[in-house]
């Protein structure tokens, strides 16, 4: 009697839900500016993953199983790696921050859901923020994994003096500026530049740039013609040359 070999079944771990990024252009500014503000942060260290919007799958075998975190980073996951997923047997562990960017499609699976997940997953620190204050109060609300389960994070002072809950996965500081999520960095004594902030700089910086190579070029060409004048002056002086013989 032949067996016929039965190859095992393949499972496919799709790399979209099919569900937009954000639910308004507000939504999916901050989310996008988070991670590019913390990739160019931690851009020296090639163990730090920064990611966001990316399925996370955290049961093998079962495609259904998974989240899709806006923002998250993982201290000591691999930065260079190629992923579509971020399947998390696969990985060295589960993200040691999460940010999730509340709306009020998304409100109550933030508060509950997700929260349950993530602190069920191992997830270090939890953020939560509503740009538009109309859903979660605070907007910025923050959790800290301590024996297994969330406890929310004492509300600290920068040095001007607004509140700011501390990520210690980040060693950062983050807080409210009008609708904005600003993040503040104590090591420096600075707040992390927006991409829109860093663009500007780069082209102040340029235009002072030219400024002064312009300056320079004015201050050369004024000393060639000081220069000038003075030989004619001292011609002038010196009469005109006998001939020679």
């Amino acid at each position: 009697m032949n067996h016929t070999a039965v190859a095992p079944r393949v499972i496919e771990y799709p790399g979209s839900d099919g569900q937009p990024m954000a639910e308004t252009p507000v939504h999916r500014d901050v989310m996008i500016d988070a991670i590019q503000i913390l990739t160019r942060h931690f851009a020296e260290r090639s163990d730090v993953y920064v990611s966001g919007n990316m399925l996370m799958y955290y049961e093998e075998g079962n495609p259904r199983k998974s989240v899709a975190p806006d923002v998250f980073v993982v201290m000591g996951a691999s930065r260079d790696k190629d992923r579509d997923t971020y399947l998390l047997w696969r990985e060295p562990k589960a993200p040691d921050f999460v940010l999730e960017v509340t709306s009020k499609s998304t409100r109550r699976n933030d508060l509950v859901t997700k929260r349950a997940l993530y602190e069920s997953l191992g997830v270090t620190e939890y953020f939560m923020f509503d740009p538009r204050a109309e859903y979660l109060d605070p907007p910025l609300q923050g959790f800290g994994l301590h024996r297994g389960r969330y406890e929310s994070l004492e509300v600290a002072r920068l040095p001007d003096g607004a509140p700011a809950l501390h990520s210690k996965a980040l060693g950062l500081f983050l807080h409210v500026r009008g609708a904005a999520l600003r993040l503040y960095d104590p090591a420096v004594g600075e707040h992390l530049l927006t991409p829109m902030e860093e663009a500007s700089a780069r082209e102040e910086a340029e235009t002072r740039a030219e400024r002064g190579a312009s300056a320079l070029r004015d201050v050369e060409a004024e000393n060639a013609r000081l220069r000038a004048r003075i030989h004619e002056l001292e011609r002038s002086v010196r009469g005109p040359e006998p001939p020679r013989s």
